[in-house]
This record gives structure tokens, C-alpha cells and sequence, in this order.
């Protein structure tokens, strides 16, 4: 126990969790993403997955982990981001960064707007406190409505321009952070570099424009709104 305590106060244990945790977002955000496509097939489709979930008998469980994973990811970057400003409290007098890219000096910046994102879109969705509608939705059968509750939102500009811009952050964020945690685990080198750096480039072209897309064509009327044939 001892040694796990030292481990995860030493930046070397906490880079392994923010690497670790960063994986397993990434797993949801493409299980995420997944079912959010659902919406392009129709109120059924996407009202009986999102059924499916909330109707599972383990889905507090999952809920209850996914949390404890972000909980630590948030912990683990920020620390990693204070621990890296105390060791140079002396501001440059004229910065000129040689490697280090717009990418990789955003993370910080990205990372807590994300998080403000996450807020938001578990008010909206989630907890239905804001957006037009809510968890008022709801089908005939008791079964909520979430094609309705999704459309009816993204026809809205602001919002649909809300969820865009956030997933471009979330593109930023993860183009520097996949890469870096395949650093973290060791797992780089020339031969290959150009493979790992490329799988991490589509998988973030796939989660973000995919996710912008949904918003996106919902705005512009290219989905059906609640109740069309």
C-alpha cells in the first residue's frame, strides 16, 4: 500500500493514471458515439437503446465507475499541470517554445472546458434542468423520448453551435493526449511513431467531427423532427 501511495504522489504514477483513465474515456466516447448515431435511424432506434441502458440492471454501476474514472483523470492532469507551472514560478520574459506545440500547451486550457462541457451537457441530457423540454418527453408507452428530446435541442443554433465548438475542444484535447499517453506506457518508437501518431489522428477525426456531425445536420433539417412520418 505503501508503495502504491508513493507511486501515485510521484508525476510518474500520476502520468500512468491520467494515460490509463485517458484510454478508458476514450473506450466510452467511442461506445458514446455509437449510440448517439442512432439518431440518424430513426425515434426507435435511438428510444429503445437509450431504454436498453437505463433499464440495465448494472448501469449505476457503470455510472458509479465511469465517474471515479473522470474523477481521476481531472486529479491526475491538473496536478501533473500545477506540479509543471511550481517548477518554473518565474514567468519568461519572451517564450519561444522549440517542441512543445499550440496542442500540448492548451491541454490545461481544453481540459477544464471540456469539463465545464461535461456539466453542461449532464444538466442538459442527463438531469434535463436546462434545454428546451427536459426529461418532460416522454413516448406513449412510458418510455422516454430521447430522439425528441435530442432534435428538438440541436434545432436550436446556439445549442447545436454549443456542442460543435465543444467537440472540436474535445479533438484538441485528445490529439496531444492519445499520443502522450502511448508515451507514457513506453510505447513508441520511430519505427512505428508514424502508425501510433495516425490511429490517434482518426480516432479523434471520428469521435469529434462524428459527434459535431449529429449536431450539425440535426440544425440544418437534415433529420426528421419528432412526430414525422
Amino acid at each position: 500500500m505503501n508503495r502504491l501511495v508513493r507511486l501515485f504522489g510521484a508525476s510518474v504514477g500520476r502520468k500512468l493514471v491520467a494515460a490509463t483513465t485517458g484510454f478508458l474515456l476514450i473506450a466510452f466516447l467511442v461506445g458514446h458515439l455509437f449510440g448517439n448515431l442512432k439518431v440518424f435511424q430513426g425515434p426507435e432506434s435511438l428510444n429503445a437503446y437509450a431504454a436498453f441502458l437505463q433499464g440495465h440492471p448494472l448501469v449505476w454501476v457503470f455510472r458509479a465507475g465511469l465517474l471515479t474514472v473522470f474523477v481521476l483523470h481531472v486529479w491526475a492532469t491538473l496536478s501533473l499541470a500545477r506540479e509543471n507551472r511550481a517548477a518554473r514560478p518565474e514567468r519568461y520574459r519572451l517564450y519561444r517554445p522549440q517542441a512543445a506545440t499550440f496542442v500540448s500547451r492548451s491541454m490545461a486550457v481544453t481540459g477544464i472546458l471540456i469539463l465545464a462541457f461535461v456539466v453542461y451537457h449532464l444538466l442538459h441530457f442527463t438531469l434535463g434542468i436546462i434545454g428546451p423540454g427536459g426529461t418532460a418527453f416522454a413516448e406513449a408507452h412510458e418510455r422516454l423520448d430521447v430522439y425528441a428530446m435530442v432534435v428538438q435541442s440541436f434545432r436550436s443554433p446556439l445549442i447545436a453551435g454549443t456542442y460543435v465548438i465543444a467537440m472540436l475542444l474535445l479533438g484538441l484535447h485528445l490529439l496531444h493526449g492519445a499520443a502522450s499517453a502511448f508515451q507514457t506506457f513506453g510505447v513508441r518508437h520511430e519505427s512505428y511513431d508514424a502508425f501510433i501518431r495516425g490511429a490517434c489522428y482518426a480516432v479523434t477525426g471520428v469521435l469529434a467531427l462524428g459527434n459535431a456531425a449529429i449536431a450539425l445536420l440535426i440544425v440544418l433539417g437534415r433529420v426528421s423532427p419528432p412526430g414525422a412520418p
